[in-house]
């Protein structure tokens, strides 16, 4: 993509003065900074452009290569978005430094764990233990990193800030300038004598044991969070959160869709043909079920409520019941004539008869 020229960017004629130069590039630097107009998704790069403009026109000899020779030969450079904060420090005062300070102390890390439950678990809930290796605060040093008896010290070079600021007054305002201190690594603490057991990091990996409440009607896929569970904090930070995935194991009678659960219950011809009341197993025990007469192989019945629980809320699913009509395999020969004549006997009342040839 090609350069828009400097001069248009910054909205000066060719024979601008330096003065008006940096009052056009106060001006527009204070409206698309991106510490200042986050809601501008295109600030940063604006901003960037604008710099770059100011960087090259504020400067006669470069400036006199920009006119005679434009982008291409100018022999122009730019350090890019890492110069924003110096230049913003001359529109904007140390305002853009005081954003740089570092936290001297991490948030812990976040942790995903999976966890297997039976259907039986997820219908009525369940508490389980699961096992993790994790960072916990070391008991040693209680997190300071610092051997029992001592205790961090402040840097005296940064203040206990973590980094180190210089000013210089401009024109502009003054110009910050700011750097990781390299005394106590953007710690702002300084450990003299470090804990032999964590060596001075204020943490240690220990295998420890969570109790976990499954909630009524998880299902596979569910994912749900335990604030403050994760691990430890880096120099007495916070802990992270842990993040449970639930697997929920296949079942030997039901088929879970949604909260709804599935089954199938196989009764005889005469059954079918004559109706029955059937005993229909639930998690709640067995249920009475009225098979009325004539009912086909694939009807489906409704149990209302003999479902999954919904997840926050009092509803329930069903329990639905697939019937399949069971064909005998084995028959005696007293059986074969009484289903021999029980067909002869169905023909006639549907008024068929049986052709064995034109």
């Amino acid at each position: 993509m090609a350069k828009r020229d400097y001069y248009e960017v910054l909205g000066i004629d060719r024979d601008a003065t330096e003065k008006d130069i940096k009052r056009a590039y106060r001006h527009l630097a204070r409206r698309h900074h991106p510490d200042v107009n986050g809601t501008d998704p295109d600030a940063e790069r604006k901003f960037k452009e604008i710099a770059e403009a100011y960087e090259v026109l504020s400067d006669n000899e470069k400036r006199h290569q920009y006119d005679a020779f434009g982008h291409t030969k100018s022999g122009m450079g730019f350090d890019g978005f890492g110069a924003f904060d110096d230049l913003f420090g001359m529109v904007f005062g140390d305002f853009g430094a005081r954003s740089q300070t570092r936290a001297t102390t991490e948030r812990g890390s976040d942790l995903i764990c999976d966890i297997s439950i039976e259907l039986e678990d997820a219908y009525r809930g369940v508490e389980k233990n699961i096992n993790l290796k994790k960072a916990l605060k070391c008991e040693e040093c209680n997190g300071t990193g610092a051997e029992p008896g001592t205790s961090p010290i402040e840097c005296l070079l940064c203040n206990g800030s973590g980094v180190i600021r210089t000013t210089q007054r401009t024109f502009f305002g003054n110009l910050v300038k700011t750097h990781t201190c390299n005394r106590c690594g953007g710690r702002g603490k300084i450990i003299s004598s470090v804990c032999k057991v964590c060596d001075g990091e204020g943490r240690i990996k220990k295998d420890c044991s969570i109790s976990i409440k499954i909630p009524a009607g998880a299902t596979s896929g569910l994912r749900f969070k335990i604030n403050g569970q994760g691990e430890a904090g880096f120099r007495g930070g916070p802990f992270g959160d842990l993040f449970v995935d639930v697997y929920v194991q296949p079942h030997s009678i039901f088929e879970v869709r949604g909260n709804d659960l599935m089954c199938d219950f196989a009764i005889s011809f005469s059954q079918a043909a004559l109706g029955a009341t059937i005993d229909i197993f639930t998690f709640d025990g067995d249920e009475k079920l009225k098979i009325p007469p004539g009912t086909q192989g694939g009807t489906i019945f409704n149990l209302r409520g003999k479902g999954l629980p919904c997840l926050n809320s009092r509803r329930r699913g069903d329990q639905l019941i697939r019937i399949l009509v069971a064909t005998p395999t084995k028959l005696s020969a007293a059986q074969k004539e009484l289903f021999k004549r029980l067909d002869e006997i169905g023909e006639e009342n549907l008024g068929i008869k049986k052709r064995l040839s034109d």
